[in-house]
């Protein structure tokens, strides 16, 4: 059994840890749990006249940035659906008849088991983000460029016109079976490292030999770096981050190893369906949190959600090379707060604002400005 020295708080998963992709330990740091940012300040939030995609210009911008798993929560759509039910009600009822399955009634009031099945997990926090672009959308919203954190890439490119809703609304619920069936047969973990740089994490990985696979899946925030691979190789890189001197080693409540080799199994059968879906041009630019640059044809698209489901989520780069490409306001569509977290960490200068409530939206439509409703992606 491997021991954990008392120099780092080690968390283990229970009833009530969060969990998954996009590492829902946000909590954990120094930040308000739960608190509503003010409002942002009026900024240039719409793509500039003749702009091409995945060609940024300088100036005030706005990035839209997607959740993945772990910003799940229950309820995370009763008030969206109740306030908005000609544009989150009309996604969710898509959703219903498009999958068969009750997503509206497990997305309003679904209990937190419900919602971790991975299976469940990922359509229902698409359709919450695709529900909450609809609303932006209609009141006026459209950011410059967008981003997706793991499974938020399938919104993003809703968002870019990539996909239509339906498509990803397929796609991620068959991502989330064959995901679910690598955790099935494979003992599997993930941890996320807090205080430590990524490079040391890469380095105790390396060092980790006999145990089996453990590579680096998320690369977060710049103290926080998510490992995933076979349970005792996790084991051991939680034993040496903690001598090496981490904060906090988190072992996160998920169904599989995300983001890993192990994914290899699933990544031809996936391939497969990815194939069977309509990609067209991107019509705003994309960030890719495989590469940390911008994706600029339909077909290179489609092969980096095949490579994302074995490589890292390089988060950090993505949203600094936003910033660095003029984007001053970066935007979570969805639900939970876990990306304006990251978001603060990375780029402490620039306005990171979050969507899951409708008094934020509000908030943000308010300062955005207003425009014609229109509908958010092809439905």
């Amino acid at each position: 059994m491997t021991r954990i020295p008392a120099t780092a708080t080690v968390l283990h998963p229970s009833a009530e840890s969060p969990g998954a992709e996009s590492l829902g330990v946000d909590t954990l740091r120094a930040e308000a749990a739960g608190a509503e940012p003010p409002p942002a300040p009026a900024v240039g939030a719409e793509r500039a006249a003749g702009e091409a995609a995945g060609e940024p210009a300088p100036g005030s911008r706005c990035l839209a940035m997607f959740p993945g798993q772990g910003s799940q929560r229950p309820g995370m759509a009763a008030d969206l659906v109740r306030r908005y039910p000609d544009t989150a009600g009309r996604i969710f009822e898509m959703a219903d008849d498009v999958l068969g399955i009750p997503l509206t009634k497990l997305c309003v009031s679904g209990s937190a088991e419900e919602l971790r099945r991975t299976d469940v997990t990922q359509p229902a926090i698409a359709a919450t983000s695709l529900a909450v672009l609809e609303v932006l959308r209609a009141g006026g919203f459209e950011a410059s460029g967008v981003a997706g954190h793991s499974l938020g890439e399938y919104t993003a490119l809703a968002a870019a016109g990539v996909l239509d809703a339906r498509s990803v609304l397929r796609l991620v619920r068959r991502r989330g079976e064959l995901m679910a069936e690598v955790g099935s047969r494979t003992p599997g973990a993930m941890a996320a490292v807090i205080g430590l740089p990524a490079e040391r994490v890469e380095a105790l990985c390396r060092d980790v030999t006999g145990t089996g696979v453990v590579e680096i899946a998320n690369y977060n925030d710049p103290g926080q770096t998510v490992v995933s691979g076979l349970a005792e190789a996790v084991a051991r890189v939680e034993a040496l981050a903690a001598r090496a001197g981490a904060e906090r080693i988190v072992r996160l409540d998920v169904g599989a190893p995300f983001h890993c080799s192990l994914m290899r199994d699933i990544e031809a059968e996936f391939g497969a369906e990815l194939d069977r879906h309509v990609f067209a041009e991107p019509q705003v630019p994309v960030l890719s949190a495989v590469t940390g640059g911008y994706v600029r044809r339909a077909e290179e698209v489609r092969l980096l959600l095949r490579r994302q489901l074995v490589e890292p989520v390089r988060w950090v780069d993505t949203v600094r090379r936003a910033v660095a490409d003029g984007h001053s306001l970066l935007v979570e569509v969805g639900p939970g707060r876990v990306l304006t977290g990251f978001a603060k960490r990375i780029a402490p200068d620039v306005r990171a604002l979050g969507t899951a409530r409708p008094q934020a939206i509000e908030a943000l439509l308010a300062t955005a400005g207003h425009g014609a409703p229109r509908p958010a992606v092809p439905a």
